[in-house]
């Protein structure tokens, strides 16, 4: 079995490419080859030493260039991760790029898909990262499965349209698509990104680590989180699914947390201490409370749960899981 990762040198990419190349396997079967692709070329070397069961390919591949997701679709990958976007920030300060690399470039891989179904048959499964803005105000105060996609952001339409395309690809038997609208990943490692909701992350990480953290919204804010560690659980578990599991909708909003950053203190709190909290400043934006504003609180995500995906229950198993996986060892002198 071979799988692609298209976004691999993100974090959650990393972290994919990692476990099914530990794992050497996916859904039962060998795993005889990982192709990992993203802007800049990931590092395939990271993996030498660990399994020679599994040939790792990496390659720098934009697939908004020309012939890019040819290139990349004519491995045949049985299975195909599609992670590459630019992130909610970003693709609301730049319009274009947006549309260009979030929504033209998953256009462009699904039809380089097409085309070679039309030539050899290939018919691939394809897990799609989308995103909880595909949903837009005003909210319940818990959104069920059937709830309507009325994206307020153009990241979230972008990634809205990019689930009605894969339901037609899937409907069309070119594919077979599942598109898995994420919770807000925390706590993220390394350094902040554009993301409007890196905050979430950034009050935790940075105090654990010593360092200043700024929270630009209310301690009342809440949101629907589940950590790096259950998202690659649910792109794994992903790839299990079958079409008939799934019925006609295949894009699924994942289960996570429902918390306020007040909770995320309180968690840092009991984990970390007192001391910890002195490193979070106040210090309110108003472009960020509007875009967050505008963002779903909390999710009856039954189709999931029913279909086995899981998530954490509490934000102290959040902390954890990024203490165990990813906080930085101590620099030794």
């Amino acid at each position: 079995m071979k799988a692609l990762i298209i976004g691999a040198a993100g974090m959650i990419g990393r972290k994919l490419a990692e476990k099914l190349y530990r794992n050497g396997q996916l859904n039962g079967q060998p795993l005889s080859e990982l192709i990992l692709a993203d802007i800049a070329k990931p590092d395939a070397q990271l993996f030498e030493p660990l399994n020679t069961s599994v040939i790792v390919n990496a390659f720098a591949a934009d697939l908004t260039a020309d012939k890019i997701a040819e290139q990349l679709v004519a491995h045949e990958p049985d299975i195909i991760y599609h992670l590459a976007a630019i992130v909610s920030g970003e693709a609301e300060a730049d319009f274009d790029k947006g549309y260009r690399i979030n929504l033209d470039g998953t256009r462009t891989l699904l039809d380089a898909i097409r085309t070679r179904h039309g030539k050899t048959g290939y018919t691939p499964k394809l897990i799609f990262a989308s995103s909880l803005a595909v949903y837009g105000a005003p909210f319940p105060d818990s959104i069920e499965d059937e709830f309507h996609l009325t994206p307020l952001t153009s990241y979230g339409t972008q990634k809205a349209i990019s689930e009605l395309l894969l339901a037609d690809y899937t409907r069309r038997g070119f594919l077979h698509a599942v598109g898995l609208r994420l919770p807000t990943i925390c706590i993220r490692p390394g350094l902040p990104n554009k993301a409007a909701s890196g905050f979430f992350s950034n009050i935790l990480r940075e105090p654990i680590n010593g360092m200043t953290a700024i929270l630009p919204v209310k301690d009342s804010v809440r949101h629907w989180f589940a950590s790096p560690r259950a998202a690659v659980g649910f792109l794994v578990h992903a790839s299990s699914l079958t079409n008939e599991q799934l019925g006609p909708r295949c894009n699924l909003t994942m289960p996570g947390l429902s918390a306020t950053v007040a909770e995320q203190i309180d968690a840092l709190q009991r984990i970390a201490g007192n001391d910890a909290l002195q490193f979070i400043q106040r210090v309110p934006d108003p472009a960020i409370h509007a875009i967050v504003a505008n963002w779903p609180e909390s999710f009856n995500a039954q189709r999931a749960a029913a279909l086995g995906f899981t998530a954490e229950s509490s934000f102290d198993e959040i902390i954890q899981v990024y203490l165990e996986d990813d906080k930085p060892a101590p620099v030794t002198t």
